[in-house]
């Protein structure tokens, strides 16, 4: 018998009452076990800030990343890669803000969905543009300015950016079709901010 994603929850909130934890699905378990991830906590001003979902060009800011979590309807757990756990512990060594990969499990009956988050929480803008400059170099401030510029009006405004949605997979394989578009298309989740015209998404 296969159970609905409404049931999933409906046991795990149970379970949750009563203490004891979610057991992961097996299809859940091997796919960690090849990705080498592992359940993690996210830190609160990741989970209470605001996200995009797209690194260059984002369009819209989609609210908190707690109240993308809430919105799913099976059973979710935030997971991490043991590189980036070791990165995180020796953080100490590093200087200047960290950023790194989480992982949003959602374990359907017969699949699973990562989506693949960036905590930014810890760099304002003017240093998020420099941990870029490591990867894209000298092509960073042609790619990425207009984007710093809209993030600082949304900031501004009210809206401050503490995470990115940055990929999505179905049982291991990475969706092509944009996370903002998955976002909006395919799950229903509105956003929150229009970074092109500059203002808040009616309700």
């Amino acid at each position: 018998m296969r159970l609905s994603c409404s049931v999933l929850v409906g046991l795990s909130l149970l379970l949750a009452i009563t203490g004891v934890p979610w057991a992961a699905s097996e299809r859940a378990m091997n796919l960690r076990g090849k990705n080498a991830l592992s359940d993690y906590s996210p830190p609160e001003s990741f989970l209470t800030g605001n996200f995009v979902a797209d690194e260059v060009e984002p369009s819209y800011i989609f609210g908190k990343v707690r109240d993308f979590v809430r919105s799913r309807t099976c059973p979710t757990t935030w997971l991490i890669e043991e590189g980036e756990r070791t990165r995180i512990e020796r953080r100490e060594q590093q200087s200047g803000p960290l950023e790194y990969t989480l992982y949003l499990e959602e374990d359907y009956p017969g699949k699973i969905v990562y989506y693949v988050f960036v905590d930014r929480s810890q760099a304002n803008l003017t240093q998020w543009i420099e941990w870029r400059k490591q990867f894209h170099k000298s092509k960073t401030e042609p790619q990425y300015g207009a984007a710093k510029i809209s993030l600082e009006q949304a900031s501004q405004s009210g809206f401050p950016v503490a995470a990115e949605l940055r990929f999505v997979e179905i049982g291991g394989e990475l969706l092509l079709k944009r996370p903002e578009e998955v976002l909006i298309d395919d799950l229903g989740f509105p956003p929150t901010y229009d970074l092109k015209a500059r203002k808040a998404v009616a309700k």
